[in-house]
């Protein structure tokens, strides 16, 4: 038994069923009441440190300072290492979870996936960590951008920020349940409440960078610490930025990808502009480059664990070392001028990057980019390269104190965001061209029913209903395993396998085609589902089926009853607070930029020369 099958075992327990629409009651219970104990735990040793009562935290947080987080007060060397081991936590619980889900499908219960503890532990650590940041301060106000609590307390901007980041991903996972009561399961990434559960987690490295510079500049010169650790320190958080944009990635990082794939060239542009742009000017020179360094081993670890030590799905990882080049290279005549930086070097990774991606994608991802989305792909990268660009380059003039006058700032930032939504909702654009249809013809490999596989030959009717596709896939999933088999094509609208597909026990297999803005699947074994009061789809030696809308057959636990306004409703709801919480981060940005400001003349003698900025 591999150590995957032992952990598994370990978290399942006795409970065979899956429910299909939320937790069990007894399972929401002991989850809520294990939160809010934590939570009051973390409460009184707070008041215990604010009263005098309790000297751990003042102790825990001295010692900090003597240790990697030198050259900064106790409120920043403490909470952010916690918060950086927390994310780290999160990341390798969120890919095993990902990895379980795409084979095993949904849960027994929340309690019952052994993944979701290193995510709930990791979450609540950045959670933790903020707190932190805002109870350590005492008898002090730590630096001009700190943000009054009461008469006397108050805290730096990065710990609210950073609390607020923690408590908006954990909100995520209730929120989740409830999302689960109404709509049925949606077993992807890119549901409402996971990406908040995402989006939180990897955004507070936007915190922890503004806790940074406040401590920095809290600390007098002769404390600071030396050139090289600040360097180190620079690259490591602009490291862990690219990671934490990275993991919006994750369906194509494992090739179950439920969206267009002109979306993985944009969210690799958008993640690479932001992060490594970020990097280049708040590090200096080679920081692209060491950031990416820094992402390489631990989101290469992370597949490492998952794939290789706990024996789930290995999972893809872009390289984004070309795009790393391509910013240092537009360094040198742009340094100092960051926004043209930022949009230049966009031009350059939605460009280059891509293509250099879409040359190590061909062997390094379950599905290579084609030249179905190469003009469409690039023009995307582009949008999200500038858009993530522009936005790094606010981020790391923010974080310098050099930040463009208010109104081009928030001017900018908005642009961003705007071109950001509308490339994203480009690639949500799909259709399902009527009247076509697949006609299987099954020859098994293996024929007993409990362990039935088989190879197939497809011929799609009219034969010009595939043409030069993105992919045309055999994909099974969820029955303990992943399989997605790129079709080999005969001729014109002809295709058959190259391997043998599952069509036994749990498995859900079908025969998927994107083709331009075609996203469309059709079923070829979906086995009995009493949860959700579905029948057994047998595939039979020969079948026609009609080609059809992917979703219901990937996401065949969604309840198809429910009001579409309510979705809408519920939805706007999850983007009213990622907003919330992005807008957040831009006034925290946008504060310490305005109260924080680079040294005089700082900016004559080079980016972030000082060691104050």
């Amino acid at each position: 038994m591999g150590a995957g099958a032992v952990l598994r075992l370990a978290g399942a327990g006795a409970a065979p069923a899956k429910p299909a629409g939320g937790a069990a009651l007894d399972q929401i219970l002991i989850a809520s009441g294990g939160a809010g104990a934590l939570t009051a735990a973390l409460l009184v040793l707070g008041w215990g440190h604010r009263s005098g009562r309790v000297s751990v935290l003042a102790r825990a947080a001295d010692l900090a300072t003597r240790g990697p987080g030198r050259g900064t007060p106790g409120w920043a060397a403490l909470p952010i290492p916690v918060a950086m081991v927390s994310l780290l936590i999160a990341l390798l619980g969120m890919y095993w979870d990902i990895s379980l889900h795409i084979s095993h499908g949904r849960d027994e219960g929340p309690l019952a996936n052994i993944a979701h503890y290193p995510i709930l532990i990791g979450l609540f650590g950045i959670f933790t960590a903020g707190v932190l940041a805002v109870v350590l301060p005492k008898g002090e106000v730590p630096g001009a951008a700190s943000v009054r609590i009461t008469r006397d307390w108050h805290a730096p901007a990065g710990g609210v920020l950073l609390a607020g980041a923690g408590f908006y991903a954990l909100l995520g996972f209730p929120l989740d349940d409830v999302w689960h009561r109404i709509f049925g399961q949606d077993v992807t990434l890119w549901g409402p409440t996971h990406l908040m559960l995402i989006g939180g987690a990897g955004l507070s490295l936007v915190a922890m960078m503004v806790l940074e510079r406040e401590g920095r500049r809290a600390c007098p010169d002769e404390e600071q610490p030396p050139g090289w650790l600040r360097y180190v320190r620079r690259c490591m958080h602009a490291g862990g930025l690219l990671i934490g944009l990275s993991v919006f990635q994750a369906e194509y990082d494992f090739g179950v990808p439920q969206f267009r794939l002109v979306h993985q060239p944009l969210l690799i542009a958008l993640a690479a502009g932001c992060a490594l742009v970020a990097a280049r000017l708040w590090a200096g020179r080679g920081g692209a480059v060491w950031a990416v360094v820094f992402y390489m081993l631990v989101r290469g670890g992370v597949s490492v664990i998952v794939g290789g030590v706990i024996g789930e799905l290995w999972a893809a990882v872009p390289l984004y070392f070309a795009e790393a080049l391509c910013v240092e290279a537009a360094a040198l005549l742009l340094a100092r001028r960051p926004l043209a930086l930022g949009a230049v070097s966009g031009v350059l990774i939605g460009t280059a990057g891509f293509g250099a991606e879409y040359a190590y994608g061909q062997a390094g991802f379950r599905l290579p980019w084609t030249p179905d989305i190469l003009a469409e792909g690039m023009a995307m990268a582009v949008a999200g390269g500038v858009a993530g660009g522009l936005c790094g380059a606010l981020l790391a003039e923010g974080l310098a104190g050099r930040a463009p006058r208010p109104a081009a700032a928030r001017g900018i930032f908005a642009g961003a965001i705007l071109a950001v939504a509308a490339a994203v909702a480009n690639g949500l654009v799909v259709s399902v061209p009527p009247g076509r249809t697949a006609t299987v013809t099954l020859t098994d490999v293996r024929g007993d029913a409990a362990h039935r596989t088989a190879g197939a030959r497809i011929e799609f009717s009219p034969a010009s209903a595939v043409d030069g596709p993105a992919w045309v896939t055999v994909t099974g999933w969820q029955g303990q395993g992943l399989h997605v088999d790129r079709l080999v094509r005969e001729r014109e609208g002809v295709y058959r396998t190259s391997e043998p597909m599952p069509l036994h026990g749990e498995w859900k297999t079908l025969i998927r085609v994107h083709d331009g803005r075609t996203l469309a699947g059709v079923p070829v074994y979906l086995p009995d589902d009493p949860a959700i009061g579905a029948k057994e789809l047998a595939a039979p030696a020969h079948f026609t089926r009609g080609v059809q809308g992917e979703r219901s057959i990937l996401q065949r636990e969604l309840k198809t009853d429910v009001p579409g306004w309510l979705w809408a409703a519920c939805s706007a709801v999850v983007l009213l607070c990622t907003l919330a919480l992005v807008l957040s981060l831009g006034w925290g940005v946008a504060r310490i930029a305005r109260r924080l400001p680079a040294p005089a003349g700082s900016a004559a003698r080079g980016p972030h020369a000082e060691a104050g900025t």
